[in-house]
């Protein structure tokens, strides 16, 4: 039976040349078929000479795919038609191609590659930030105090991550740009990063911001803060049903990507709840003038 191919059901956001994304879509498209096939994991990773904790990964687009491996697995599950499997095929060709921020690997730590390639592709960024400006919306120099304060071993190191950031703020701008909601605690208001001139800066930029169709700001005020959640995160969320919602949560020394239901849940609770106990964003955008007088 023809079904449809992982190009006609990937949609806007996993073509806009995100490898990351279009693992997950490729991924979810052979898991349906094994599954369609009655085909067990383990059998489908015996097909391809590999393991059925492999075959987990490659469904869940956590690894790269082997044009033979996805010609083989097509096989077994029956799909014959030579238009369907060139389109798969295509796919893994595409998933393989490196994305733009490939050329900053060498600054990027391993565990921020796929949150690049991820946001990327989002259709919505819902962010909650307790003591920075969210990355998208940073100015250059309110970006470069961050970096030169965060550890960066020379002023090269923090010209590229800089670059890097400058590159994924575009996405903002892009004809089928995400939305971006975020939600920012009224300590990062004071927090006199980079100096007072710097902070001025940007809050006038945050004020240029909140006027973007797409972007919807709100201040977290301090006394509601600290209940709904702990710490700061990132919820993503794709237009393709094949991609899972991702809930990206950072620390020190790496990050962890949620995407099983019971915990996207709660943090969608955790974001809602931050929202209602948030000034509306024109009381966001009042406040934020006046701080920014204040300096």
């Amino acid at each position: 039976m023809m079904t449809m191919s992982p190009a006609d059901k990937a949609g806007d956001g996993a073509q806009s040349g995100a490898p990351t994304a279009r693992r997950m879509v490729l991924g979810a498209q052979l898991r349906r078929l094994r599954e369609s096939a009655g085909v067990s994991r383990a059998d489908a990773g015996y097909q391809i000479r590999s393991s059925e904790s492999k075959m987990s990964r490659i469904e869940l687009g956590r690894v790269g795919f082997k044009e033979r491996d996805v010609a083989d697995l097509l096989t077994m599950y029956g799909v014959d038609d030579p238009a369907e499997r060139e389109a798969f095929l295509e796919m893994v060709k595409q998933s393989s191609q490196p994305g733009w921020w490939h050329r900053y690997s060498d600054v990027i730590p391993t565990w921020f590659t796929d949150y690049v390639g991820l946001e990327e592709s989002a259709a919505r960024i819902q962010t909650y930030e307790l003591q920075f400006v969210p990355g998208l919306l940073q100015t250059q120099d309110y970006a470069t105090a961050v970096f030169e304060h965060g550890g960066m071993q020379s002023g090269e190191e923090v010209e590229q991550r800089l670059q890097l950031r400058l590159r994924r703020q575009k996405n903002l701008a892009r004809p089928d740009a995400p939305r971006l909601w975020a939600v920012i605690d009224e300590s990062v208001l004071f927090r006199p990063i980079g100096g007072p001139a710097v902070l001025k800066a940007q809050l006038g930029s945050l004020l240029e911001a909140s006027d973007i169709p797409n972007v919807s700001l709100q201040i977290l005020p301090y006394v509601n803060s600290g209940y709904a959640a702990e710490g700061s995160f990132t919820i993503l969320r794709f237009a393709e049903s094949e991609l899972p919602t991702i809930v990206y949560v950072e620390h020190l020394t790496g990050s962890i990507y949620l995407d099983q239901v019971k915990d996207v849940e709660s943090y969608g609770r955790a974001i809602d709840r931050l929202a209602v106990d948030s000034m509306t964003p024109d009381e966001s955008r009042d406040y934020i003038a006046k701080r920014r007088a204040e300096i």
